[in-house]
């Protein structure tokens, strides 16, 4: 034994010699507990089962870590059919003592056989079916039930008890006794089971009394008895031979034809049902079969899709990196600008083309460290140039007309420089020009959200209000005498702006 305090080994003292704690009235408790312990122990070893319980309890009540008795208790409920009861106490004493527990195995030797799980699942349901049963009056559906219970768990005593209480209810004598008596086998001292067999007894005895009576007034009607010694000796008043004739034939006769009738009524309905209870447990055995087969189905294909799903998006993550457009895709295309640039540094055409290919929303969210780091280099070595030689050439083909031809340079420029006011600017008022007035609204809009301080945001919320105005007028009247190409504004100039080359880019150069 160890003290409660320090956990040191306590001596024959009063005292720990360890930490010197009064351990007086503690060594008290631990005695009473164990001996409880063994009480609860001697009464398993004969079969007293509930009597084990009570002093399991006791014990536990003065110890409640005593690893010992929580186990032997957990195998008496195991033993009297109460599975559940028994798991939760190896449950509480494997919390108690995580190692070198013999519960371990308890619990390993249930959980372990799913056909012993399920039969005790199906235990605990039909027993409180049938108790739902006796609540409502349904004495022989409860019967039924109960009678499933006890061959799918034998051990279970309340199972029994149930069982022959209901059979004392409806004056079946004899079926109580024999299901009491097995109960009796499973825990010889159960207090209930010898309160119901007493009465049971009792019955029985007062309906033999009653058959003795009975049969002895009518040896007196037909005989005359008198006491020879100890022998009582009982003596017909008037013998007569039997007579074998006709009447006797016709009687032999009615006999066999009522014995017929007795076991086509009775013997027969009886194979009959004894048959289809068999049918319809053989039937349930493979309903719960087939469903055990259809949830195991039911799992590979879940299984199978969810595999599926995961191959599908493998695939689509391969084909993000490998495919088109992808990852691998895009830094090859960078690689090959870079070498393109090394050789020949003054051909910039080439090296504009696959810089403007590459997907700038990847470079800012996707693309490594290194990646970004020589997209960088690349676009401070040679964007400037681009956007300055992009924008001349898209400014000349707005002046000349050839509006998709600018919107091509220009986009190009505004690629490779998007941090000048002006090229967006003249980007936008291209599209309006081009009659694309969408396209040019957003255009304006943004310069006004990314360059709202600049010169050229005044001409762009001049232009959106003036193509206001013209989108009102536009469906009221007709011969308008602005042209298709032209912008909205008051005059031919109105919204222009200078050049590189200090030349007007407006509509009327």
């Amino acid at each position: 034994m160890k003290c409660f305090q320090c956990g040191c080994e306590l001596s024959d003292k009063d005292f720990c010699t360890g930490c010197g704690a009064d351990v007086k009235l503690y060594k008290r408790i631990m005695y009473v507990a164990n001996r409880f312990y063994n009480d609860g122990l001697n009464k398993a070893g004969v079969r007293d089962l509930s009597g084990a319980i009570v002093s399991l309890r006791q014990a536990l009540k003065f110890n409640k870590n005593h690893v010992e008795a929580r186990n032997l208790l957990g195998l008496v409920y195991f033993e009297m059919g109460e599975t559940v009861a028994a798991l939760s106490e190896w449950v509480i004493s494997k919390n108690i003592r995580s190692q070198k527990n013999i519960a371990d195995d308890y619990i390993n030797d249930v959980q372990s056989n799913p056909t012993r799980l399920e039969t005790i699942n199906q235990t605990v349901k039909k027993y409180n079916q049938a108790l739902s049963y006796c609540y409502a009056q349904s004495s022989d559906l409860a019967i039924i039930q109960l009678k499933k219970v006890v061959s799918l768990n034998p051990r279970f005593v309340k199972a029994h008890q149930l069982l022959a209480l209901l059979y004392m209810n409806g004056e079946e004598w004899e079926k109580a006794q024999r299901i009491l008596h097995k109960s009796l086998k499973i825990d010889v001292n159960n207090t209930t089971t010898l309160r119901y067999l007493k009465e049971v007894e009792f019955m029985l005895e007062g309906d033999e009394t009653a058959g003795a009576k009975k049969k002895k007034q009518n040896v007196s009607k037909d005989a005359v008895t008198y006491q020879s010694g100890n022998e009582t000796i009982i003596q017909p008043i008037s013998p007569k031979e039997p007579i074998v004739g006709v009447p006797t034939i016709l009687n032999v006769v009615i006999g066999i034809a009522i014995g017929l009738a007795v076991c086509y009524f009775l013997v027969v309905p009886a194979r009959v049902q004894s048959a289809r209870a068999e049918a319809d447990e053989q039937l349930r055995l493979i309903s719960e079969n087939s469903d055990e087969k259809t949830a195991q189905i039911t799992d590979l294909e879940q299984r199978v899709e969810a595999l599926t799903d995961e191959n599908a998006k493998q695939q689509e993550q391969i084909t993000s990196y490998a495919g088109e457009g992808g990852a691998l895709q895009t830094v090859d295309g960078l690689l090959e600008t870079a070498r393109k640039y090394i050789n020949d540094p003054e051909d910039l055409d080439e090296v504009s083309d696959e810089l403007y290919k590459l997907d700038r929303t990847y470079v800012e969210n996707g693309a490594s460290e290194a990646y970004k780091a020589l997209y960088e280099e690349l676009l401070a070595q040679v964007g400037e140039k681009i956007a300055e030689d992009c924008f001349r050439e898209g400014t000349a083909l707005k002046n000349q007309g050839d509006y998709s031809g600018a919107v091509e340079l220009l986009e190009k420029a505004w690629y490779f420089r998007n941090t000048d006011a002006e090229i967006l600017y003249i980007l936008a008022e291209t599209y309006q020009e081009a009659d694309d007035m969408d396209k040019a609204l957003e255009l304006y809009n943004q310069l006004l959200t990314s360059f709202p301080d600049s010169e050229y945001a005044d001409m762009a919320e001049q232009n959106i209000a003036d193509a206001a105005t013209a989108g009102s007028h536009r469906g009221g009247e007709e011969g308008d005498e602005n042209t298709p190409g032209q912008p909205t504004g008051g005059n031919g100039n109105a919204g222009s702006a200078p050049n590189a080359d200090g030349n007007d880019t407006g509509g009327g150069a």
